[in-house]
Parts: structure tokens; C-alpha cells; sequence
């Protein structure tokens, strides 16, 4: 039977016909293997957000855009690099859409086992929040705004 509206209980089949709990033993490992890949997706998705910044800020500076000649692009980053982003890219898509399919069987343990699955990963393995420097320099390129608007903004 296929829920249209949360409920409750230990039997739910997440996302395959032969995942399907009826006992509460089988249905807590499920919510702990889906916390689990729900942490995992948030650490992978700060992963490629990390690596998106390094791989910005090792381009060397690009010439004013009267420089540039318009039959020749500027220079792309390495293929082994774009294709590790991809990569990364694709495989936390589809956990993400796994995820979000999981949460669709409507079932309240799955919402919140994914959700605090997200919250914990998002906290404690996001490598986004390693090496911040002391000024936080970090934090502001992260959200694009500057150092010198941010602290404007304090004295409004």
C-alpha cells in the first residue's frame, strides 16, 4: 500500500520492493543506514564545494576581457580535474534523488532519519568548516560577499 500522508510505524518499503521492513530491528537499521548516507551526501556535497573553491583560487588571473581574443577561450581547467568535479558532481545527484525518493515513502522515521542524517553531516563533516582562517576570510568568499560590506553592515 502506498502512503499518501506521513504515518508512522516500522513497516515501510524504502525505495525497492525488497527493502521493506516489518520488524522493529530491520527498521532501525534502515533509519540508521539512511542516516548514515544522508550524512555521507552532505559530507560529499561540501567535498565538491571545497574543491570548486581550491580549483578557483589556483587559476591564475585572467586578463581583462578587452585582452581576451574572441576566437581563441580562455584557457579551461585541467580534463582530469573537470572530469573529477563531474564525477563528484553525479554521484551526490544521485544520492540526492535516492534520498529524496526515500523520504517519499512517506513514512515519519525515514523523514526525520534523513534529516538529521543531513543536520549531522552537515555539522560534522563538512570539510567546508576545516581550516578557516582566524579573520574568516573564508566565510566571506564562501557566501560572495566581502570583508569590507560585511563589516559596514555591523555599524548600520
Amino acid at each position: 500500500m502506498m502512503h499518501m500522508t506521513f504515518y508512522w510505524g516500522k513497516t515501510v518499503t524504502i525505495l525497492f520492493d525488497s527493502w521493506r521492513t516489518d520488524s522493529w530491528g530491520s527498521y532501525a537499521l534502515s533509519l540508521i543506514a539512511l542516516f548514515l548516507v544522508s550524512a555521507f551526501y552532505q559530507y560529499m556535497e561540501g567535498l565538491r564545494i571545497r574543491f570548486k573553491i581550491l580549483a578557483k583560487s589556483k587559476a591564475p588571473s585572467s586578463p581583462p576581457s578587452a585582452q581576451i581574443p574572441l576566437l581563441f577561450p580562455p584557457r579551461a581547467a585541467p580534463i582530469h580535474a573537470r572530469l573529477f568535479a563531474a564525477v563528484i558532481f553525479g554521484l551526490n545527484s544521485a544520492i540526492g534523488y535516492l534520498l529524496m525518493l526515500a523520504v517519499m515513502s512517506f513514512n515519519g522515521g525515514v523523514f526525520v532519519a534523513v534529516i538529521v542524517g543531513l543536520a549531522a553531516g552537515l555539522l560534522g563533516l563538512n570539510p567546508r568548516h576545516l581550516h578557516i582562517s582566524s579573520n574568516h576570510k573564508f566565510i566571506f568568499d564562501v557566501f560572495g560577499l566581502s570583508s569590507s560590506g560585511v563589516a559596514n553592515s555591523r555599524h548600520c
